[in-house]
Formats: structure tokens, C-alpha cells, sequence
């Protein structure tokens, strides 16, 4: 196997961001609503697990067809080369979704696809019964708008579980909307980031890992690691290549800060599970107090939006503090995502740019406020 098919899963409205991290590893990509196609090797798989940082999952394709009916979907599934991908023992469950399609019934495809997979299976085997001791590989039959998509997961947890946030608190944004917020902002290295409402610190610890090169997944196991298919070699050469990547030689300056000190205890204690607590300082601290005489720096967060109706004019009232106290630092960039239909408006200023984002299943809009760019340094001394 040389060219595989492959896919990573992508929240909508992240598709191209997505799309650059996966051009940034090599691979050319076709861009899709909700997903990114691209071939590689095994390598790739590796590969693409530990550094996407804002995808959802990395999918193996073994197939894509038209399917109008349940025969239709299995002589298509049977025909496909499963004995490449599971061997005798594997443990193979079958999720599915459809949409627009006429193959609306999601457990009559999953088992329909199931045992076509056995049948397939049976033949290159030639036994009868698969008991399924061995590794996991979750496929999923997936239709939209007729045409079928046979996956396996090769991710096992979803890549927003890095390994470093071990406790739970309200409302906390995925690591992978984290990241996808700060690679949509202008923030670099070189400058400062504050979060003003960093709660378990999501986005001040994906910064970090950002700012020093360090792959998201390298401190976390993935479902292809026990596949037999594809050689413990290729893993420890892709995790080695990912820990000589890590820049060493660098400071950041990160800032975060929230109201409540209980969850700055915690914010401390993920930093220091992902490796970056030299880069991170946290403070309890309310918005209202908010000064800092460094300039052009960025500020990213992610304020309450209010879902609640008993909390909107107390989160109205915010946004208008946000408003004047963010108004002092007149030379930074502002980037805050929230559903608050009139967050403009409260705020006091219209966003240079929008982008419909999804935070889990709410639509949210990322309003970004772009100060004037920091002063080109000096680069002959």
C-alpha cells in the first residue's frame, strides 16, 4: 500500500484551516464541506494524528460509491479490500450516518455493511465466524445525498483530546477550536497573548504548544498504534521527528486570567501536563481590572454568551465592559467568539472580520478587531 486515501474530519467552518496544517505536514489536499482529502503512506497516518491540530479525526477511505439500495450498498461493501486493512481478529464495530438520502434507516446500512465486511472477510479467511479479540477498527458507513463513504477510524479519541486536560470544568472549548481560533488570529511569538477569560486555560496552553512547535498528539495514544498493519517503526520515527521539532530555545509570553480562582489552579495544573507552564503565566484577575503597558499584543477568548436566559443581561452588561476596558489598548488586536447575536453592537465596535464558527453545536461567530501591525524590527544589528 503506497497511496492511501485520507481524510481529516473538520468542525464546519474549519475545513481550511484544517487544510493548511495538512499542506504544512506535505500532502496535497481537496477541500470538502466538513472534511479534507489527501493520500499519503502509513507514515502519513502517523503523521497526520500527532500534528493536526484542528482537525477532528484522521479517516483511512477504503471506498466511496453510489448506493440507491440496501443490495446496492452491499455488493459495493463486499467488493472493497477489507483483508488490507483488518486482519483475522480484528474487532471491527460499524457506526453510520445518513443524510439526504434513501438509505435513511442508520442501523439497517450498519448492518448491512457489517455483514458484508464478514463476507469479504470469510473469503480471504476462509473461516466462518470472526470472534473479535483483536485491535479496534471503528468504520463508519457514511451517506450524504446517496453516495456511501466506508471509513476506518484510525484516531480512536477524537485529536481534541491531547492528554493534558485531566480536569472538567463549565463549558470548556475543545483544544481544537483553541487552536483553530489562535491559527485565524495575527498572533506570533514574538508577541503577547492574553486570554481575559482563560477558565481551564484551553487557550493560553494552545498557544504554547503553537508557539513551541510541539506536536498536540505526541502526549497521547491513537487507535492505529495497534494495528499490525502499520509498523511500531513508523510511529516512533514520526514521534521522534515531532520531539526534535519542538523549539527549546524560546520564551513565550502568555497571559491568563479569570474572575474565579478555582479554576486558575487548574488552568496551572493542564499547563504543566502539556509541558508549557514556563511559557504561561496565570493570574486571578477580572476583566475590569485589565491594564498591561505592552503593546500589540493579541487578546483571544472566549467569553459567556449567555444561553441562558436568566444570564443574558448580566453577560450584556460584560460585553459593554469588554467594550470600554478593551477600547484602552488601542494598539492591540482583539479576537472573541460568542453566539450573542448583538455582540457588535454591545461591544461598541463593528468587527473587521466575522467567521461562523461551531462551538460543539452552538453557531457562534468569531469577531476579530485588528490593531495596527507592530513596528518592523531592526535587522541589521
Amino acid at each position: 500500500m503506497t497511496k492511501i486515501a485520507l481524510i481529516a474530519t473538520a468542525t464546519f467552518g474549519l475545513e481550511a484551516v484544517v487544510a493548511r496544517e495538512v499542506r504544512e505536514l506535505g500532502y496535497d489536499t481537496t477541500v470538502e464541506n466538513a472534511r479534507v482529502i489527501f493520500q499519503g503512506d502509513e507514515k502519513a497516518i502517523c503523521r497526520s494524528n500527532l500534528w493536526l491540530r484542528s482537525a477532528d479525526r484522521v479517516l483511512i477511505r477504503v471506498g466511496e460509491f453510489t448506493a440507491l439500495t440496501f443490495d446496492e450498498l452491499f455488493e459495493k461493501t463486499r467488493a472493497l479490500p477489507w483483508s488490507d486493512w483488518l486482519p483475522e481478529n480484528a474487532n471491527f464495530p460499524v457506526e453510520g450516518k445518513s443524510v439526504k438520502s434513501k438509505l435513511f434507516s442508520v442501523s439497517d446500512c450498519q448492518a448491512i455493511v457489517k455483514k458484508a465486511i464478514v463476507e469479504s472477510m470469510k473469503k480471504k479467511y476462509h473461516r466462518n465466524w470472526f470472534d473479535e479479540t483483536g485491535p479496534r477498527y471503528t468504520i463508519e458507513v457514511s451517506l450524504l445525498k446517496d453516495v456511501a463513504t466506508l471509513t476506518i477510524d484510525s484516531s480512536g479519541a477524537g485529536l481534541h483530546k491531547r492528554g493534558y486536560r485531566k480536569l472538567s470544568t463549565a463549558a470548556p472549548l475543545k483544544e481544537t477550536l483553541a487552536a483553530a481560533m489562535i491559527n485565524l488570529s495575527y498572533w506570533n511569538p514574538d508577541r503577547i497573548l492574553l486570554d481575559p477569560f482563560c477558565g481551564s486555560g484551553t487557550i493560553p496552553i494552545e498557544a504554547a504548544l503553537i508557539g513551541v512547535n510541539a506536536a498536540p498528539g505526541l502526549n497521547r495514544g491513537f487507535a492505529a498504534e495497534s494495528w499490525p498493519n502499520i509498523k511500531k517503526r513508523l510511529w516512533d520515527e514520526a514521534r521522534e521527528e515531532a520531539e526534535d521539532l519542538i523549539r527549546r530555545d524560546i520564551k513565550l509570553n502568555i497571559r491568563g486570567t479569570d474572575i474565579n480562582n478555582k479554576v486558575m489552579s487548574i488552568a496551572r495544573y493542564h499547563a504543566k501536563l502539556a509541558g508549557v507552564s514556563d511559557h504561561i503565566s496565570f493570574q486571578q484577575m477580572d476583566v475590569a481590572d485589565l491594564r498591561t503597558k505592552r503593546k500589540y499584543g493579541c487578546l483571544i477568548c472566549n467569553p459567556p454568551y449567555g444561553e441562558r436566559l436568566e444570564e443574558i443581561k448580566e453577560v450584556e452588561n460584560l460585553y459593554r465592559l469588554m467594550g470600554r476596558v478593551f477600547k484602552t489598548l488601542d494598539s492591540w488586536s482583539f479576537y472573541i467568539i460568542t453566539s450573542h447575536r448583538d455582540f457588535e453592537r454591545l461591544f461598541g465596535r463593528r468587527a473587521d472580520r466575522r467567521r461562523k464558527l461551531y462551538n460543539g453545536r452552538i453557531e457562534c461567530q468569531y469577531y476579530q478587531y485588528f490593531g495596527p501591525p507592530p513596528p518592523k524590527r531592526n535587522s541589521s544589528h
